[in-house]
């Protein structure tokens, strides 16, 4: 669980350290000269620099949560080794963090109230690089023994402009925030456009030399975790490019002059950020996994490889608990074990199948009770509850409650819970229910999130190899998901003639997860 929680906690810092870092070079680069040319908009560089202190506390609280996490994990029978714990460079640089965030606090704040000299943004600035520049020292860059100073030096790059891509993303989407969406100015797309493209290109040239140095060669890539993790980052970040470049078209061809109240070029800066933030979370999670260059004895081959991806027919038949090690939660796994996972997985994948062909049907036209198709979640849920975790209530002899204390049984609930919610909300609206917008929107919110946890669901408890072959049939799967969240969000977001394009996806997209689900398999 200490684990889990930590990963959450990093994603949480990273995704603070983007608003925060983010913030002081778009309030610096962009709403500043902005704010020389057009005046009045000045209220926009108050709320942003608010919104900064914002992030810069969200950093602080979740590193001092963080550290208090890897304290207990740590703590003996005679107390916690403080002593020992201090003189350590990672918990040296996580004082460092909480520092450098609770300058940031102060500095963004003091300038928010008075316009501020040079001499106050620069020390803001300051802090900020001293925040991300404390974050390589809690990455694998401080771990190394070799090159050390070079691989910090570009994870120090890599943050920064994330930070600046993501983070400006971030405050972009606040700037148009209110009682009813402001029009963007032009010309702060413009300078945004500019800072974006330059921080896209630091992002992909320190992050292609950090990939040369963790995973060192193609079979690192296709056998290990860390290698498919990389290999999910470069598939979301090639969407993100792609939406960056539709946008950084469009507003290429803007007047300079006038303000912009495109709704396509809007919903298409939200799908960018929620996608950007979902990538924070697994380069969070990446800091679980050792590096795929150091895994060697325990690297799966390309053919472990092909034969877990090869099609098979899905296996719909169950072992009996009694076959289950379900008394001993640390037995190695068994033949009967993958069956029951499996079991799980193709069944569940028939009612996913099912509701993907439904949505499909209903998207067309064809059939307007079709729309009732959210219902059958609830009948997913059940089966998912009972049948997630046989040695957990209520077929296993771990209780209810006891059983949320081991992460796997947590996580699983989590997506249980989420399926419930997914049910109800999108029923609801479906039905005519609820008729509120935002409501509307939980479906498509819960599955990017819920494909976010799924590639950021750690299996670390089997093995590092036995990792591997599971994350990598979780992968598109996890994928998928946050293309049925993105695009469900595009279609409800979009004018009605645009909103064609991402129904058909999404609802393409939940039928391919069902197939691949019925396809799944551990053996």
């Amino acid at each position: 669980m200490a684990g889990l929680v930590d990963v959450v906690l990093r994603g949480l810092a990273l995704c603070g350290q983007a608003v925060a870092v983010g913030g002081v070079l778009f309030a610096l680069l962009v709403l500043r000269p902005a704010v020389r040319a057009r005046p009045q908009l000045l209220p926009l560089l108050g709320r942003s620099l608010a919104f900064t202190a914002a992030g810069a506390a969200v950093v602080g609280v979740a590193q001092l949560f963080s550290l208090a996490v890897g304290l207990g994990s740590l703590a003996r029978d005679d107390g916690w080794p403080v002593r020992d714990l201090l003189a350590t460079s990672y918990v040296r640089a996580a004082a460092v963090r909480v520092l450098a965030s609770v300058g940031l606090i102060v500095g963004a704040l003091r300038l928010r109230r008075a316009a501020g000299t040079g001499r106050g943004w620069l020390a803001l600035l300051g802090v900020a690089l001293a925040l991300a520049a404390s974050a390589s020292w809690t990455s694998h860059a401080a771990a190394r023994l070799g090159s050390r100073g070079l691989l910090l030096a570009l994870d120090g790059l890599h943050q920064v402009g994330a930070a600046a891509w993501i983070g400006g993303l971030a405050h972009l989407v606040v700037t148009g925030l209110g009682r009813s969406e402001r029009a963007w100015p032009a010309l702060l797309l413009k300078r945004f456009s500019a800072l974006a493209l330059t921080s896209v290109a630091t992002l992909v040239g320190a992050g292609l030399a950090l990939t040369l140095a963790f995973v060192g060669g193609i079979g690192a890539f296709l056998g290990t975790a860390y290698g498919i993790m990389v290999l999910t980052k470069v598939a979301i970040l090639a969407a993100l490019l792609t939406l960056g470049a539709m946008n950084f078209f469009a507003v290429r061809r803007l007047p300079a002059a006038g303000d912009v109240g495109s709704a396509r070029l809007r919903r298409l800066v939200e799908v960018e950020f929620g996608l950007g933030l979902t990538t924070l979370f697994i380069a969070a999670s990446l800091t679980s996994l050792p590096p795929a260059v150091d895994v060697v004895a325990d690297r799966a081959t390309l053919t472990e490889v092909v034969a877990r991806l090869t099609p098979r027919w899905p296996t719909l038949s169950s072992p009996a608990i009694d076959e289950l090690p379900v008394d001993d939660r640390d037995a190695p796994r068994t033949a009967a074990d993958r069956a029951w996972s499996e079991f799980n997985h193709n069944v569940a994948g028939l009612f996913v199948l099912a509701m993907g062909l439904l949505a499909i049907l209903h998207a067309a036209g064809r059939a307007r009770w079709a729309r009732h198709w959210p219902l059958i979640f609830l009948v997913l849920a059940g089966f998912l509850m009972i049948r997630d975790d046989p040695g957990a209530w209520p077929l296993g002899p771990l209780g209810f409650w006891e059983s949320w204390a081991y992460p796997a049984v947590f996580q699983h609930r989590v997506f249980v819970l989420l399926v419930i919610v997914f049910a109800a909300f999108e029923w609801m609206v479906r039905a005519g229910r609820v008729r509120s917008r935002r409501a509307a929107l939980v479906f498509p919110l819960l599955c990017a999130v819920g494909g976010g946890l799924l590639l950021t669901h750690s299996h670390a408890s089997l093995g590092l190899k036995e990792e591997f072959l599971t994350e990598v049939t979780h992968a598109p799967l996890g994928l998928l998901g946050m293309l049925v969240g993105w695009a469900r969000w595009l279609e409800l977001r979009l004018p009605s003639p645009e909103a064609r394009i991402p129904r058909w996806l999404w609802s393409g997209a939940l039928a391919a997860v069902g197939i691949l689900l019925i396809l799944y398999r551990e053996s």
